[in-house]
């Protein structure tokens, strides 16, 4: 009855965050030009336009609908439609392999070390019972499949198979596999077949006294079967271990990582157990945790060039209205600059924002600062994106309770968003409500769990997850009663250093994160559909838009924090809120929270500075 409950409660609320078929409409460039005949269709349905000779287009979508942008010799680009999009102009790129830089000496080959730390964020990496594979630097082709394109309907391994890889030949069947006498571990080796599509008879008992055969234990070919009387099926690496069979005992929803090895010279380190090719599995229960620190900076020889803008130069670079409100001498001038310009961008809840930061932030006229945004609320009214603005902009101010307002309205528009759970839960540590808190991180635990809401092991699921932890950690006397507080678990945080988190307020932002380290080496994010398609997707589905990095000890000196802001394919703002958390996971953490308002795209320019330490590692 609780679950049902929650289930009308859940479906309730998910509706208010839906939206009937609307126009979508905006211009395509290849980020200089138009480009027009553009094939812009909505996926799974009939929809579809093409840009005319100015890249303009115009199209019906709903909210969830995904639009596919389509133009031979350019990549392909899919943007999910949310609740706010009226406008995308998408910068589409050539479909080729670029390379970033090119070392005349030295080679290209990683060591094991090197491949083991980029492991966690490289989707071409595969570990074998050998070592870590590189897809870039092999010889011939692997073929991949990710975590992200493995569904559950999938019975077993054979199912995940059948029909996803050109040339792959799945024979038996996941029930089959189950039957009286499967065997578990044998190369099926002397099977008789009437064509090379028959499943096979019987070949020879095993040792439980049972029957082998293809059709009890399913074979899988992936070099086609050259010998009529003894084809050879692939053998599988689990983990490390090798099993002639197919492991159809395996979970698939444990499945991190599979690879396809099909030619001899990735597959010669196998013997001849090799020779019909293996399938290489890496599950997620076995993985590298995506949290060990790895400095990734470090991991190559990316030095920085060149200056990044310092904020000082972002504001030369900004509306003339922001230069003159920053150039008054006094609060009486600044409010005749406000009122100067106020009629001119009556309409732009952007200025509005403006106003009110510089207001609060540079002469703490509270007041008068939140009487702008009350005099012009309607046009706020019922936008996630820009109430997340507000909110951030209040909680860097440290008016909790006025954060908090907007946190709450956008968890009402936007249930079925994992961000919204974690922004309330935080909204309610900054008013010293942890068992509110609780409640809200139980909320979403239990929507996840009943697969009432998507999540992943190494996206979101695992930052709001940190975040809880650290709530019980630090105020489990708060949360629950002391005679039982010795008995809730509390998972010992495996990182004390300096944590960052981002967050950004429009999904469609698109920016490059740099992380420099005190020798001058850099680590980048790119958070942009032409590097990170999938990343950025997987945003969308899962309703959130942030990421964090953690900073440990190792290496003292001065860390600077750069973006290069590339959009949101449309002319407004990106808010984006950094909270950096010192000592972190211990009991003298404390927090502070930046916001910076990102508008000026194409340079490098510096967020802020850190006097700490060293190793980044990243949460995609």
């Amino acid at each position: 009855m609780k679950k049902l409950l929650y289930l009308f409660l859940f479906i309730g609320l998910f509706g208010l965050a839906q939206e009937n078929e609307r126009k979508i409409s905006g211009k395509v460039t290849d980020g200089r030009s138009p480009v027009s005949n553009v094939s812009v269709s909505i996926e799974d349905k009939g929809t579809k336009a093409f840009t005319d000779q100015d890249g303009r287009y115009e199209i019906m979508a709903s909210t969830g609908d995904v639009i596919q942008y389509s133009y031979t010799g350019l990549k392909t680009i899919r943007i999910k439609v949310e609740d706010v999009t009226r406008i995308l102009n998408p910068v589409m790129v050539p479909d080729v392999t670029e390379l970033e830089e090119v070392v005349v000496k030295g080679s290209n080959r990683k060591s094991q070390r090197e491949l083991e730390l980029e492991y966690p964020v490289n989707l071409n990496i595969i570990r074998t019972a050998y070592g870590y594979l590189n897809a870039e630097t092999a010889p011939g082709n692997i073929r991949f499949m990710d975590e992200k394109d493995i569904t559950p309907v999938s019975l077993c391994i054979l199912d995940l198979l059948r029909n996803r890889f050109a040339g792959v030949r799945v024979q038996g069947s996941c029930l089959g596999a189950f039957g009286p006498g499967a065997g578990t571990g044998t190369q099926l080796t002397n099977i008789e077949a009437q064509n090379t599509n028959d499943p096979g008879v019987v070949g020879r008992a095993n040792a439980a006294g049972g029957v082998q055969s293809s059709l009890n234990n399913g074979r899988v070919f992936i070099r086609g079967t050259n010998s009529l009387f003894n084809p050879r099926s692939a053998i599988f690496d689990v983990d490390g271990q090798i099993f002639n069979e197919p492991p159809i005992w395996l979970d698939v929803k444990n499945i991190k990582r599979l690879a396809i090895l099909n030619n001899f010279a990735t597959t010669t380190m196998y013997g001849n157990a090799g020779a019909g090719g293996v399938i290489v599995i890496n599950t997620i229960s076995a993985s590298p945790k995506s949290d060990k620190i790895h400095d990734m900076a470090r991991l190559r020889n990316n030095y920085v060039k060149g200056p990044a803008l310092s904020q000082t130069e972002v504001l030369e670079n900004s509306a003339t209205y922001l230069k003159k409100l920053y150039a008054s001498g006094d609060l009486e001038s600044a409010k005749k600059v406000y009122d100067e310009y106020s009629k001119m961008y009556a309409s732009s809840p952007y200025f509005h924002i403006d106003a009110q930061h510089y207001f609060q932030e540079r002469w703490g006229a509270t007041e008068y600062a939140d009487g702008i945004i009350e005099s012009k609320f309607y046009l706020f009214d019922k936008n996630p994106v820009l109430f997340k603005a507000l909110a951030y902009n209040y909680e860097a101010q440290g008016q909790f309770k006025k954060a908090h307002e907007f946190y709450k309205k956008v968890m009402t528009l936007r249930p079925d968003y994992g961000q919204s759970y974690m922004d309330l839960a935080n909204s309610f540590r900054n008013l010293r409500m942890p068992k509110e808190a609780a409640t809200i991180y139980n909320r979403y635990s239990y929507l996840v769990e009943e697969d009432m809401m998507r999540a992943d092991s190494t996206g979101f699921l695992t930052i709001i997850n940190r975040e809880y932890n650290n709530l019980l950690m630090l105020n489990k006397n708060a949360i629950v009663d002391a005679d039982k507080a010795k008995d809730l678990f509390v998972e010992q945080e495996d990182f004390e250093g300096t944590r960052l988190v981002f967050e950004w307020n429009d999904g469609e932002a698109e920016f490059d994160l740099q992380f420099v380290n005190p020798e001058n080496q850099h680590f980048t994010l790119k958070h942009t559909l032409a590097d990170n398609a999938d990343i950025i997707e997987r945003e969308k589905n899962q309703g959130y838009s942030c990421t964090e990095y953690l900073i440990d000890g190792s290496l003292p000196g001065t860390w600077k924090v750069n973006i290069n802001y590339h959009g949101n394919k449309s002319l407004t703002p990106t808010y984006l809120k950094a909270t950096i958390y010192h000592d972190y996971g211990t009991f003298a953490q404390r927090k502070e929270v930046k916001v910076f308002k990102l508008s000026l795209k194409g340079v490098n320019q510096e967020l802020f500075q850190l006097v700490k330490s060293s190793k980044i590692t990243s949460r995609l």
